[in-house]
């Protein structure tokens, strides 16, 4: 998404980001493995019953907030085009949706009766 489709809205605004050469993409490599690790464990341990249904509507209601928050939140505070807050909301409403998917395949109920 950030290197293909937005990637002219970034260009249109560089001022606003640090050169790439300084990006710290290990940081950044980081910052989501935190995000993905806490997506699967809210759903892990609070969502019920785990079934497709709720893994795909467990994705849009986190996408929404986190997409509102990031993509208008960025917004309310920095001079960034309104169209890339909302390309960032519905970014994350789409990988969030996706990415309920196989949260929802991978993490089951347990059997029961099983160990």
């Amino acid at each position: 998404m950030h290197g293909v489709m937005l990637q002219r809205m970034y260009e249109a605004t560089a001022e606003l980001w640090r050169p790439i050469d300084e990006m710290n993409m290990g940081l950044m490599n980081l910052v989501t493995l935190v995000g993905a690790t806490c997506f699967a464990a809210v759903y892990a341990l609070f969502i019920r019953p785990k079934t497709t249904t709720t893994g795909l509507i467990y994705g849009l209601v986190f996408g929404i907030g986190v997409g509102f928050s990031m993509g208008f939140g960025t917004y309310s505070v920095m001079p960034v085009p309104v169209m890339l807050g909302l390309a960032w909301f519905v970014g994350l409403v789409v990988e969030s949706v996706i990415g309920g998917l196989p949260l929802a395949a991978i993490i089951r109920e347990p059997i029961a009766g099983a160990p």
